[in-house]
């Protein structure tokens, strides 16, 4: 009994078609809520922006995505019943959000991290198909969903877990919550490579409980090797922050690495092109210090993956996508966290002082705010994040790979880490 929405608007019956911006969550395609984190409130978003916010609750991991239906034509569907759930709610706003002030004509979904990948596959699903007019995703450019035989593989390992076969699949529906929730852990355990690195561009479909290319709820895979033609029209803003999972957040010894444990990681993640790798990285940041060099090398797949999805969605013509890298560093446990992922959240949100344990709160953090949710503001009300507070921001190509990097000082970058990505994103 989770189907629920959260509800933020300026005003109710009052006549009024406001952009709305339905925000899907993070936790991979596991965990996690509409409600869970203080950066979640909408109201500050809806009160900057006179538009209406939305947050959602639907069925996760086991409940969300178990692949039964070799089973019975009763679950053909069910390897996806987590994506149906977002289209619902899609459905609830176009059927309901005029009575909030909102426009059903003008929706934007937003999504971090696992709501990311949500974003990219609603953007292949037809039952989703003109339920949102604007797309943005922010570090979860999971342009992979798993596929039948992986699904079914870990629908096979959870059925043996339980001790159930094809003849007792029913009985499923009598299996306590905390029981099938266990035996979903158990069976999705995937260890660390030795180098800490996952390769990003990929994990969508290594992730266990995940969307599920089914030929039917997910007809192909969301963003490979193209974009998906029925959304060409919808225009993109995706991007990434700079540290992402590789931080000091709690390991403050982190900061003491020196130049010969970044090699040893380098030589560890890229074997003979670690140190193409690391001249790469102080390159583009001469100014790191040797864990902060590791970071950007680490996550570099990551931002390529957003690259590539803006890449592809340009190529289309049809839409433009724009760009972005969260570079600002907390201050928060002496600056430890650095652009860590999650952090872009409270700024979007024009958060920063409801979630001071994050961003330290004050004048600085809220003055970034302004500026990061005044893009997401205006991309949402006209597909361009462009505004006064901002340098001009151009669409992403090809030759330019134009991304905006929010710090301090924001800036528009053309190629600024080509580099790196060149020499940590070869295969």
């Amino acid at each position: 009994d989770c189907l629920r929405v959260n509800l933020w608007t300026p005003g109710v019956n009052d006549g009024k078609k406001r952009p709305v911006m339905v925000w899907l969550h993070g936790g991979g395609y596991t965990a996690g809520s509409g409600q869970e984190l203080l950066s979640y409130d909408g109201e500050n978003l809806a009160r900057r922006g006179d538009v209406v916010v939305v947050t959602l609750n639907h069925r996760l991991n086991v409940f969300g995505f178990l692949n039964l239906a070799k089973y019975g034509s009763q679950y053909q569907d069910s390897a996806n019943v987590g994506m149906l759930d977002i289209v619902a709610a899609l459905e609830w706003v176009r059927d309901n959000i005029a009575a909030f002030g909102g426009d059903r004509d003008l929706v934007t979904i937003f999504g971090q991290s696992g709501g990311g990948g949500k974003v990219t596959a609603l953007m292949a699903m037809s039952s989703a198909k003109g339920l949102f007019h604007r797309a943005i995703v922010e570090s979860g450019s999971l342009m992979y969903g798993a596929t039948e035989e992986q699904s079914q593989k870990l629908t096979d390992a959870l059925l043996a877990k339980l001790s159930l076969d094809a003849s007792s699949v029913d009985k499923l529906q009598q299996v306590p919550v905390d029981q099938l929730e266990a035996a979903a852990v158990a069976v999705t355990t995937h260890p660390m490579p030795r180098s800490g690195i996952i390769d990003f561009r990929h994990i969508g479909s290594m992730l266990g409980w995940a969307p599920v290319v089914d030929g039917r709820v997910l007809p192909r895979q969301p963003f490979e090797p193209d974009a998906p033609a029925q959304s060409a029209h919808i225009p993109l803003l995706v991007g990434t922050t700079l540290n992402e999972f590789v931080t000091a957040i709690h390991h403050p010894e982190s900061m003491e690495m020196d130049d010969a444990l970044l090699k040893t990681r380098a030589q560890d993640a890229f074997g003979d092109n670690a140190d193409r790798s690391s001249d790469a990285a102080k390159s583009v940041y001469p100014n790191a210090n040797p864990f902060e060099l590791w970071s950007a090398i680490a996550v570099s797949g990551v931002r390529a993956s957003a690259l590539s999805q803006a890449r592809i969605k340009a190529a289309q013509n049809a839409a433009p996508a724009y760009c972005y890298q969260f570079a600002w560093q907390t201050p928060v446990l002496n600056g430890r966290p650095m652009s860590f992922h999650c952090s872009e959240i409270a700024f979007v949100f024009d958060n920063t002082d409801r979630c001071e344990n994050m961003t330290g709160g004050g004048p600085s953090a809220r003055d970034l705010a302004a500026k990061v949710s005044e893009a997401w503001i205006h991309f949402a009300r006209t597909g361009d994040p462009n505004h006064p507070g901002l340098p001009h921001w151009t669409p992403l190509t090809a030759e330019t790979n134009a991304t905006m990097v929010f710090d301090t000082q924001c800036e528009l970058r053309h190629r600024f880490d080509q580099a790196l990505q060149d020499a940590a994103n070869r295969a």
